[in-house]
């Protein structure tokens, strides 16, 4: 019972390393957002591989093949990934998208839009499935946007207009990536495939950036942080520990994300906790937090 609760307190730290790490190495090192993306998700998907070839050599078979053991298939000379292609897109529109918001955004604020958008996609798309809220569910609902509202008022710490569109891109594109993911089959493997594909979107984005590319040492360890001990280790640890949480509980945890987030912001980027940060940061995650456990009510 403990060594979940621990692994499941690691993995946290490592989604809000995330915000952290993309954001001190655009803040205070010369690497630019695309070359960011592209160490990520490069580092990620070589950590992930070689972490899943460890303990299941046959990650790259056919996944349509489960019923039929992989020596007598007949496109056992014609392996494949696990994963897809629409799943590596939307796994590599919500890196870039990541990357290129940090540019203006702060960690904290990064964090709470990201996982507010995700929170809010995955509802809508369940509403969109046919699932109806009760009054409380509906209450929070309507408080998550209101926070959302809250955080964009005019004020001295209104975010940049731009960096929080993205990143709020980023979360659809996360919350899709989940909704893919709840029926693509075993979730490391799916995740090990997609990230690899993501790198050949990386590619492009390099080409196009190319005017702009610039980084050094530290923003290239940064971003090999990110991809292979926040994204790649995060990931694989989180999904290890996934099963043995309830549904709502793994949603719900979650959500202590952008405060994790916010917390080692300020202590380590030195960045500052705003009045109108607080009171959005409550609306938006207790909002959140009446939909997902609402049912109970």
């Amino acid at each position: 019972m403990v060594g979940k609760w621990v692994y499941t307190g690691i993995a946290m730290l490592a989604f809000a390393g995330n915000s952290i790490l993309c954001r001190w190495a655009l803040a205070d090192t010369a690497i630019d957002p695309a070359s960011f993306t592209a160490i990520r998700l490069v580092s990620g998907a070589l950590c992930l591989a070689g972490l899943v070839f460890i303990f299941n050599p046959k990650f790259i078979t056919n996944p349509d093949s489960a019923a039929v053991p992989y020596e007598s298939h007949p496109l056992k000379s014609s392996p494949r990934l696990h994963g897809s292609w629409l799943g590596a897109l939307g796994l590599f529109t919500y890196a870039a998208c990541f990357s290129f918001a940090y540019i203006s955004l702060n960690a904290a604020t990064g964090a709470l839009i990201l996982f507010g958008s995700v929170q809010f996609t995955m509802i809508t798309y369940s509403l969109v499935m046919g699932t109806r809220l009760n009054r409380w569910q509906g209450l929070g609902f309507v408080c998550a946007i209101l926070g959302l509202g809250i955080l964009f008022l005019p004020s001295a710490t209104t975010p940049d207009l731009l960096g929080g569109v993205l990143m709020m891109l980023a979360g659809v594109a996360w919350g899709g990536y989940s909704v893919l993911g709840k029926k693509a089959g075993d979730p490391t493997l799916v995740t090990t495939g997609n990230f690899i594909r993501s790198t050949a979107f990386a590619l492009p984005l390099v080409l196009f950036s190319i005017p702009d590319l610039s980084f050094d040492a530290d923003g290239v360890v940064l971003a090999l942080l990110s991809g292979a001990i926040a994204s790649g280790m995060g990931y694989a640890i989180w999904y290890a520990v996934l099963p043995y949480h309830p549904t709502t509980t793994s949603a719900s945890i979650q959500l202590s994300v952008p405060v994790v987030t916010t917390v080692i912001g300020i202590i380590v980027l030195g960045e500052a906790l705003s009045v109108t940060m607080v009171i959005a940061s409550c609306a938006i995650l207790g909002g959140i937090y009446m939909v997902i456990n609402g049912k109970r009510a």
